[in-house]
């Protein structure tokens, strides 16, 4: 009894973390059953997740800056246009992959620090300086592709970024073996990094959850984490784009939960005021969010022209939507403050489920759009009412 009463206090207390999962559950659910185990295939959910990349991306810096209370809609059109910029350079001036992606990432850490300047530095609303920002690169967008309309990229080592797969260490029929291997290996820093935690929180005497709950989470996340592993092996294993959104969650994870960058970051967006008088420099915090924001639209674009293996005058259209959408549906609070990368992830997830599984169960488009809305408004209004019950 007493095992069953601490699991509903941490989730009543957890609400808004736990709610999302239980939510990408339910949604995988009900898909799986109405597709007849299509969903749950194993060739779909690696498209599904790759499909995911460049927004999963894009909803990580915009996590960011909703925390800090502010919006930025340039970065869509940021990522077309960086895509187009990419595009020339490797079709037109034969310049090579690193170099051509180096370009593209310094300039949209340039468009970032920018956007920050006029925000912190000018004064000019968040919501009006990316506006202008979404109509510049919208214009930059359409001039860059104006001669062609699209640009087809034949660099195969490009396309593979957003269309290749982790290579193999072993040829064995139906299962890709490194891919499991790094399961296991994530599996095993997992069950690491929780256990070190948890230590260094007894050592100083801090609140933790009781040793049955605390093995009950290591083994549900593991079999998590593990059956994944096990589905992605079963389709060409990893690929790089999930290596890259991996490699970006943990960065910004790390970032945000064990330094004091993460520390100001969320501390101004609780209350800019009193960050300010206890010392911290709210305009740098701003400008470091917006350029961080700018760079990861630049990797958004990198990923998206990749997966087509081309630039389009439509590229970036609604990606920052999408990208809000994916930071609401991951728990972070429109008041600001409030907000993690990882629920991002898992609301970028949602939403790209959302729409894979619709698509399969031929549900029509503009039904797809109000399901999308309705899910969407749910999620900022569950987080308007767990902060009134807070207070």
């Amino acid at each position: 009894m007493d095992f069953i009463k601490e699991a509903k206090q941490l989730l009543k207390q957890n609400v808004r973390d736990y709610g999302m999962y239980i939510a990408l559950a339910v949604i995988m659910l009900i898909f799986t059953l109405g597709t007849g185990g299509l969903f749950i295939s194993s060739r779909n959910i690696s498209n599904l997740i790759n499909q995911t990349g460049y927004i999963a991306v894009l909803s990580v810096g915009m996590t960011l800056v909703i925390v800090i209370r502010h919006i930025d809609l340039s970065v869509g059109y940021v990522a077309g246009f960086l895509g187009a910029v990419i595009a020339i350079l490797l079709t037109k001036y034969g310049t090579p992959v690193p170099v051509a992606i180096l370009v593209a990432l310094i300039l949209g850490l340039l468009i970032g620090l920018f956007n920050g300047y006029l925000i912190a530095n000018v004064g000019i609303p968040a919501f009006v300086a990316t506006l202008a920002g979404m109509l510049v690169f919208r214009g930059a967008l359409l001039l860059a592709t104006e001669g062609t309309g699209t640009i087809i990229i034949p660099n195969e080592s490009f396309n593979a970024i957003g269309n290749g797969f982790i290579p193999d260490i072993a040829n064995i029929k139906g299962v890709h073996l490194l891919t499991l291997i790094i399961g296991a290996c994530t599996i095993l820093f997992y069950i690491y990094s929780e256990y070190k935690t948890r230590k260094n929180k007894l050592k100083y005497n801090f609140e933790v959850i009781s040793k049955q709950m605390f093995i009950l989470k290591l083994i549900f996340i593991s079999l998590i984490i593990g059956y994944v592993t096990w589905i992605l092996s079963g389709y060409n294993g990893l690929s790089w784009t999930v290596v890259i959104v991996i490699i970006v969650v943990l960065v910004y994870h790390t970032i945000t939960t064990k330094t004091s960058l993460g520390r100001h970051i969320y501390a101004v967006g609780g209350n800019p005021e009193a960050a300010k008088l206890s010392g911290i420099d709210v305009s740098k915090i701003t400008l470091i969010v917006f350029g961080s924001m700018g760079l990861l639209a630049a990797l958004s674009g990198i990923l998206y022209t990749a997966r087509l293996q081309s630039a389009t005058t439509t590229a970036g259209t609604l990606f920052e939507l999408d990208a809000i959408a994916a930071a609401y549906v991951g728990g972070v609070s429109a008041a600001g403050g409030v907000g993690k990368v990882t629920g991002s992830i898992v609301g970028a997830l949602v939403m790209a489920s959302l729409i894979n599984g619709m698509n399969l169960m031929g549900v029509g488009i503009s039904y797809q759009y109000i399901i999308r809305g309705v899910v969407l408004a749910a999620a900022v209004i569950f987080d308007v009412k767990t902060r009134n019950k807070s207070r």
